[in-house]
């Protein structure tokens, strides 16, 4: 079962930092993410969302290969792609995997401007080796469905 940690920045940048160590960790094997998304707000008040992985895009690129390969059946491998991309990137922006975009968009609405969060579904990890890399990042938990003792520890590196 996965784990849902959300933590906030009193600025716009640390957010973005953490998720680069976050996604270092998971290359060395210690955090396993299912998804991982920076939520913004600027000083016009607008929500942004920064998906590590754009499903809109991966979509198109998927999509024009199968397009362009079905194209190849009926000898028009441009048309193919040109609609298998358009079908893809069209699917893709309408997937929603792991976090709930809505929900993500609520909770930044609550953040005064300038300010970030990070929102972190997480399915496996080390705890003990994650927590020690992320010591460096003071930030402040904001939601997590983790036990009580594990979101204490976790409060206790972030929050001092």
């Amino acid at each position: 079962m996965s784990n849902l940690v959300v933590i906030g920045f009193d600025d716009d940048t640390s957010a973005f930092e953490m998720r680069a160590e976050l996604a270092k960790m998971q290359k060395e094997y210690l955090i396993e993410m299912e998804d991982v998304v920076v939520v913004t707000k600027d000083e016009n008040d607008k929500v942004k969302l920064h998906q590590a992985v754009n499903l809109t895009a991966s979509g198109a690129v998927g999509g024009s290969f199968w397009g362009m390969l079905i194209g190849f059946l009926f000898l028009n491998p441009l048309a193919g792609a040109a609609v298998g991309a358009g079908a893809g990137a069209l699917s893709g922006k309408l997937a929603d995997i792991g976090i709930n975009d809505k929900f993500m968009k609520d909770l930044g609405e609550s953040f005064k401007p300038g300010t970030s969060a990070l929102c972190v579904l997480v399915r496996k990890a080390t705890p003990d080796k994650v927590l020690e890399g992320l010591k460096q990042f003071k930030g402040k938990v904001i939601q997590t469905s983790l036990t009580k003792d594990k979101e204490d520890e976790l409060r206790q590196v972030l929050e001092g």
